[in-house]
């Protein structure tokens, strides 16, 4: 691997760190260099500004999400099992506190005070995921293993918002559990 990308990425993966524990305002490159062992000026040759870092971060983030969901589609073909393994992903990374969290939620919550360049972007990891999401809610109805409330795009949404409020919940008790106890009666009652 070449050094260049290898430092991109080790920057990266700290700035990934950083929000999940504190959030955009939290870091600095200052913060970054101390932990990557380089230079501010080093961070800035990859990334100019925070701005243009953290995006790059959720850019990234964005196509691992897709990857993931995609890959979820051709392994797990039943939309209720597929719900499922999404739940499943998440409350297994919750059994480890520590850097498990969807950067996107965390960076929603922080929409008012972002650089937009870096709200576009998570804007725009919540409309793919309630457009995957709208599609498994479609499939369950149409194959009878989903029971809707109200239209699947609709449920979609309650399906998102649910799991990133269980995520907070989880985090604020300091209690993996409580993503499950959260997450598990929303899938019964949408089971067909």
């Amino acid at each position: 691997m070449n050094t260049q990308s290898s430092r991109a990425d080790d920057i990266l993966h700290c700035a990934r760190s950083l929000i999940v524990r504190g959030g955009y305002n939290s870091f600095s490159y200052a913060d970054i260099s101390k932990v990557v062992g380089i230079r501010t000026a080093s961070i800035h040759h990859h990334f100019p500004s925070k701005s243009d870092l953290v995006r790059a971060l959720v850019a990234q983030y964005r196509r691992e999400a897709a990857d993931g969901l995609a890959q979820l589609k051709l392994s797990v073909p039943d939309p209720l099992d597929q719900l499922r393994a999404y739940l499943g992903y998440w409350e297994r990374c919750f059994a480890d506190m520590a850097d498990s969290f969807c950067i996107c939620a965390l960076l929603a919550g922080e929409i008012p005070v972002l650089p937009e360049d870096v709200a576009m972007e998570v804007r725009a990891h919540f409309r793919r995921l309630a457009d995957w999401l709208t599609e498994v809610f479609e499939r369950g109805a149409a194959q009878g293993r989903l029971r809707l409330s109200g239209t699947a795009r609709a449920d979609a949404e309650m399906f998102m918002a649910t799991t990133h409020g269980a995520m907070l919940s989880a985090r604020a008790y300091g209690d993996a559990t409580a993503f499950g106890a959260i997450t598990r009666p929303l899938l019964e009652r949408i089971a067909a």
